[in-house]
């Protein structure tokens, strides 16, 4: 697999495998278990990594954000990319350019 350097809102993003995910109250929490790490994804984080169980173009997942949250389409644009490329960076996700 080719690594993406920069993420954008054309690439597909998609869970990997390898994740045990639970709910906590109103957040996801994620065990790595590759890298044995914990994660606290929040509310938000918790929407977008269930929006990204199947392949999911970029912009989509910011269009459905801003359909359930009151946030301009930059600041979601912003937040989603830097959430997901955080999440890339861990070996969370998988980043194509294509579904």
């Amino acid at each position: 697999m080719t690594r993406v350097k920069q993420l954008s809102m054309n690439h597909f993003v998609t869970q990997r495998e390898g994740n045990i995910v639970s709910d906590m109250g109103n957040e996801k929490v994620m065990l790595n278990i590759e890298n044995g790490k914990y994660y606290n994804l929040g509310t938000t984080g918790g929407e977008m990594w269930e929006l990204i169980a199947a392949p999911i173009v970029v912009s989509e997942v910011v269009t459905k954000i801003m359909t359930k949250y009151d946030v301009n389409k930059e600041q979601c644009e912003e937040e989603v990319l830097s959430f997901l490329a955080h999440m890339y960076e861990e070996k969370l996700v998988q980043v194509t350019t294509q579904k």
